[in-house]
């Protein structure tokens, strides 16, 4: 996976042919920050500047920065699916909640 993490905030990362670098966004915010660099040590660095850069200029403007995930999100299932996956839960003995993050949670390890 192309994404580094600093202060709880983690970065998307794409190499441009056109310029020759390693270019990247912090991910999961409203606001648009980029940084870039000519290899995996100055992207790092560029990276933590950028994070850095940008918590600070938001005490500057006294306002909070954006988060990058707040641990909720809403999620339109057809109702029979919805059906399944609590029954499912509840045969595992679990929450809803609690079984689709841990259903996530392996997803996630096996894409990363």
């Amino acid at each position: 996976m192309n994404m580094m993490s600093y202060k709880g905030f983690a970065s998307r990362v794409e190499y441009s042919e056109d310029d020759g670098c390693l270019i990247g966004h912090i991910a999961g915010i409203r606001d648009v920050v980029g940084f870039h660099g000519e290899s995996v040590a100055e992207l790092r660095a560029a990276f933590e500047e950028a994070v850095d850069d940008y918590l600070e200029t938001c005490k500057k403007l006294d306002r909070e920065p954006n988060h990058p995930y707040s641990g909720q999100f809403r999620l339109r299932l057809p109702p029979e699916l919805h059906a399944r996956a609590a029954i499912a839960a509840e045969t595992h003995g679990k929450s809803l909640n609690t079984w689709v993050t841990e259903v996530i949670e392996k997803s996630v390890a096996v894409a990363s």
